[in-house]
């Protein structure tokens, strides 16, 4: 068959300069003079990670074992705290403390946790961040694009964490040896803990 075949689907190709294909700016012209810009990829989404032999390439630095439970931990004590502390104020008003039961402060505490709860999951779906996660620099991402899980998804993650408490606890403690930092959480929801600038 020769290269000027009707039927070679490689003669076909249009040269550079002909309809249909880009025409690159010559070197030292800047592409606003009439030269077409390549679209670039949108903020937050990174090239497809996991690439054989390149675990999380493309992916921006994945947050530490430290700053995960250091974010957690923060987070639990800006849901409950404030419960407890009412608590202890109902526990210090009755008039037999070994024996006193719940009281409204300790009720409004448990509405509280309930409403922040709700709030750091819907933040955390929407933005990748809960309160603990912004203040440590980290974020909640897919690990396929960069984007972020939404509530639903978020919710689903959270229910999966109960898998990072089976078998003595070990799915909490695999990021620190994972390639992925990923607990058993992350790898059925298949999602990853990044990196972010704090702010």
């Amino acid at each position: 068959m020769s290269f000027g075949a009707p039927n070679n689907p490689y003669s076909q190709q249009p040269s550079p300069g002909q309809p249909g294909y880009p025409q690159q700016a010559p070197q030292g012209v800047p592409p606003q003079y009439g030269y077409p810009q390549y679209a670039q990829q949108p903020y937050g989404a990174y090239p497809s990670a996991g690439m054989p032999g390149m675990p999380g390439a493309g992916m921006p630095p994945l947050a530490h074992w430290g700053q995960r439970v250091g974010a957690y931990l923060l987070d639990l004590l800006i849901i409950l705290g404030p419960m407890y502390a009412l608590g202890f104020i109902d526990l210090a008003n009755s008039d037999d403390p070994a024996t006193a039961g719940p009281g409204p402060f300790f009720a409004v505490g448990m509405v509280y946790a309930l409403g922040m709860g709700i709030f750091q999951l819907y933040k955390e779906g929407k933005t990748g961040q809960t309160i603990g996660k912004k203040v440590l620099g980290i974020s909640l991402r897919r690990e396929a694009d960069g984007s972020t899980l939404g509530f639903g998804m978020a919710f689903v993650r959270k229910l999966a964490h109960a898998l990072d408490s089976l078998a003595c606890y070990l799915g909490w403690l695999w990021p620190l040896w994972d390639s992925k930092k990923q607990t058993f959480a992350d790898k059925v929801c298949s999602t990853v803990v990044i990196k972010v600038d704090k702010g």
